[in-house]
């Protein structure tokens, strides 16, 4: 079965456990986009979550995860998906959960 990433054919898992041979030579894409080309994830060719190491932000309840992209130009990159944007939906349940946290 073929999984598809915002209109593109993907040949991997993104969150199998194993990672895809391109994300090896990836490089730190900060800020959060391609080095190269500064697309946005959402331009990705593929996408894998390395979702075996994930590191825990301190004074939170919270982990993030590497999420490594392979850009339309090519380009493999990585990023933390807390330095992603989240939606205002997402911030708005984090900030009450926080909130209801520290009460």
């Amino acid at each position: 079965m073929e999984a598809t990433a915002i209109g593109h054919t993907m040949d991997t898992n993104p969150f199998s456990p194993t990672p895809p041979d391109w994300a090896i030579k990836a490089t730190h894409g900060v800020p959060f986009c391609c080095p190269t080309c500064q697309a946005s994830p959402q331009a990705a060719k593929q996408v894998w979550v390395n979702r075996r190491s994930p590191v825990f932000i301190e004074g939170f309840n919270r982990r993030k995860w590497q999420e490594f992209y392979l850009c339309e130009c090519d380009t493999p990159w990585w990023g933390w998906s807390s330095d992603r944007e989240l939606p205002d939906w997402l911030q708005e349940r984090n900030a009450r959960q926080d909130a209801a946290e520290n009460n």
